[in-house]
């Protein structure tokens, strides 16, 4: 994976998908503002109009809801279109704001497309887990490549890997992001230990991709292991569109990178060992051995006249059984470190 320019481990992606509203205008400013809020993609969604959808194909409840029922899908997927040409351009644009560009194919042109213009990194939508065709096709371009599995369950997921790797995708080319398909996701159903389910039966890296519209869940996915979060990113949720009211605003996006900073530091690393801020207080905490009463030279150690007690002193609690049945060579006053 590459690094995140603003320094976070986790690889975050500011999916901005169609809420450019098919603006050319709109889509470079929304990559200039998940710059900003810390992304280390931003994200779009490449689609042939003439390979998308049926023409009487109808939209999810979510999109009637915005969009009103009167349009079909293939309609309101042409208002929300950008072309290849337009999607170079965003790509050329993004490089020189030294910012990466990913998008989402859906057809074998797309993703030629996209390789073509020299996406190093490519994004398979939960829709098309079981588009198994393109899943081989997509294994053969030699590309590092995200897999979303909203909507799947382990058998799915088990078919779409085998069709990629017969495409020629090894293991470390694939990252598998747990999802789930309804927008918004109602937060009971993220179900968010399937993410280490996935990791454990695949041995891929595992990510989470979030259509919830709350903050903190990418959060505590990166807590549970996640390696990449993707969050629909928007400039303002009020905005007419399918996906503006499931995404992140500037000022939200920017927060959920902060948070999830700070919970990168606070997992840590995992090597368990004393943290410089403790170590100061290693000598109050914790006991040394001690004369219990005066011993002369020549008397054996032992429960009656050595104890532990604080500070730790030169003689910690751990050679306890090191020096007890041991002979004293030299006279100790009360409470005197044992040497």
């Amino acid at each position: 994976m590459v690094k995140n320019k603003m320094k976070t481990k986790t690889i975050i992606i500011a999916e901005i998908g169609v809420n450019h509203n098919g603006s050319l205008k709109l889509a470079k400013k929304l990559i200039d503002k998940a710059k900003s809020v810390g992304a280390t993609f931003a994200k779009f969604q490449v689609y042939s109009i003439d390979e998308i959808a049926h023409e009487k194909s109808s939209k999810a409840d979510y999109q009637n809801k915005a969009l009103g029922k009167k349009i079909s899908q293939l309609e309101m997927l042409k208002k929300l279109n950008l072309t290849h040409k337009q999607h170079h351009e965003l790509f050329i644009y993004a490089k020189k704001k030294k910012m990466n560009y990913m998008a989402s194919g859906f057809s074998k042109k797309d993703f030629y497309f996209l390789k073509k213009i020299g996406c190093k990194y490519f994004k398979i939508p939960s829709g098309e887990i079981t588009n198994l065709n393109l899943l081989k096709y997509v294994g053969s371009l030699n590309r590092k490549t995200i897999l979303s599995t909203g909507a799947s369950n382990i058998d799915e997921i088990k078919k779409s890997i085998k069709y990629l790797k017969k495409g020629g995708a090894k293991n470390s080319d694939i990252t598998l992001l747990h999802c789930n398909s309804a927008y918004p996701t109602p937060p009971k159903d993220c179900n968010l230990r399937s993410m280490n389910t996935i990791k454990e039966i695949f041995k891929t890296s595992v990510g989470y991709s979030d259509h919830t519209n709350k903050i903190d869940i990418p959060v505590i996915a990166v807590a549970l292991g996640a390696e990449v979060i993707e969050k629909h990113f928007t400039l303002n949720n009020k905005m007419k569109g399918p996906d503006h009211k499931s995404s992140l605003n500037p000022r939200d996006f920017s927060l959920m990178v902060k948070k999830i900073k700070d919970t990168e530091i606070i997992i840590g690393n995992g090597i368990k060992k004393p943290s410089p801020s403790e170590i100061k207080n290693l000598k109050f905490i914790r006991r040394g051995i001690y004369s219990r009463i005066n011993i002369k030279k020549g008397e054996f150690f032992s429960e009656n006249n050595i104890f532990c007690i604080r500070p730790l002193n030169k003689n910690g609690a751990e050679n306890w059984f090191n020096v007890v049945g041991k002979k004293s060579k030299k006279n100790y006053f009360k409470n005197q470190t044992i040497d």
